[in-house]
């Protein structure tokens, strides 16, 4: 495998879980930037170009919800989770640990046979 395949793989494996992590940081109100600065330091790296039409999106959804603010003199756009993105983000963790439980069954199997 090539360092192009594995990056494209490891891109997709990523895309699937960004909107998971993005849901989970906005249970408390942020703006763009500070949200996509936590993610960073949490070790989901998301662009710019990801991250605004993700939010515009999950909004469109009824998952989010935002107000534009002043704040240090400049409008930012806050968001915050809603009631139902609440209600999806609860049952996305659990599809999540669901998922999660069953690949590390398979990942341990496999190893197990390469042995």
């Amino acid at each position: 495998m090539t360092n192009d395949q594995f990056d494209t793989l490891r891109l997709e494996l990523r895309r699937g879980c960004v909107p998971l992590a993005v849901l989970a940081e906005l249970g408390k109100e942020r703006y763009g930037y500070t949200l996509r600065k936590s993610l960073i330091e949490k070790g989901m790296a998301i662009d710019e170009g990801t991250l605004y039409p993700l939010l515009r999106r999950l909004e469109a959804q009824g998952l989010l919800v935002s107000e534009w603010r002043e704040e240090e003199k400049r409008p930012r756009r806050f968001y915050q989770l809603s009631a139902e993105g609440r209600r999806i983000l609860d049952r996305l963790i659990a599809e999540w640990k669901a998922l999660s439980a069953s690949l590390a069954g398979i990942i341990k199997e496999s190893n197990d046979g390469s042995r």
